[in-house]
Order: C-alpha cells, then structure tokens, then sequence
C-alpha cells in the first residue's frame, strides 16, 4: 500500500488531474488570469485548472491544515519584469479559493477552524492513484 510519499509529486498530480476532471467544474476566468506574479501570460495549457486543483489536493494532503495564505505564498514565484531585484510575491488567492471551494464541494475537502483539511474520500483518492502509479512503474 503506497501513498503520495511514495510516488513523484508530478506524475500524481497529473493522474489527479485526469480523475478530478469530471467531478469538478472549471470557473470561467481560468483561462484570462495568471499562474503567478511572476508569469507574463495566462498558461496555455488547458488542462491548468485541474493540475493546480490536483496539486492542491496533495499540498492538503502532506501538509494539512493549510488556508489560502499559506497556498498563495507557496503558489507565488520570484517577479522579474521590474527595475530593482528579483522579490517573492505571493499568488492571487481567488483562483486558489476556488479550487479549494471546488474541492470541498466534490467532497475531498473539508473546512475546519484550523484550516482545509483532507476527508477520508480524498485521501482514498489520492492513495488509489499513488498505488495505480506504483504497480505501474513496477510491472
């Protein structure tokens, strides 16, 4: 039995991806906004909404209860496009909001005084796809 410590954080957000693609809906602002600070363009893949909702699922899910503020700055990147030196900004926090929300209404999520936090449907999730990508990898 493997969980999200077993497998590499990029390969299981990408099969998260592919499973919260029919259970959660994407907003329709996603595809004028940025990713971060830094970035110059909105991404062009179209498939963004649901790797960043993916990923933070697994942020949940290793470093749980966590809120908006703590995604925003773990979300933020180095901006570059100034005259004075390279500075960390954090994130916009209604895309981040959003997905959160998103997540909670599909059920894997759950909202405490603490923070968010990972219900058992979530973490069955996130298990089931970690061990898919292990007996992948092994056979």
């Amino acid at each position: 039995m493997s969980n999200a410590y077993d497998v590499n954080p990029s390969d299981l957000n990408k099969r998260l991806a592919e499973a919260l693609k029919g259970k959660i809906a994407q907003p329709e602002f996603v595809n004028f906004v940025k990713s971060g600070p830094g970035k110059e363009r909105a991404p062009s893949d179209e498939n963004f909404w649901y790797v960043r909702s993916a990923s933070i699922l697994r942020q949940v899910y290793v470093n749980g209860p966590v809120g908006t503020s703590r995604l925003r700055t773990r979300y933020g990147n180095k901006v570059s496009h100034r005259r004075s030196r390279k500075h960390h900004m954090r994130a916009g926090g209604n895309a981040i909001r959003k997905a959160l929300q998103a997540l909670e209404k599909a059920g894997y999520l759950k909202n405490t005084p603490a923070g968010r936090v990972i219900t058992p449907e979530g973490k069955s999730l996130i298990d089931k796809t970690s061990n898919t990508l292990v007996s992948n990898t092994k056979g």
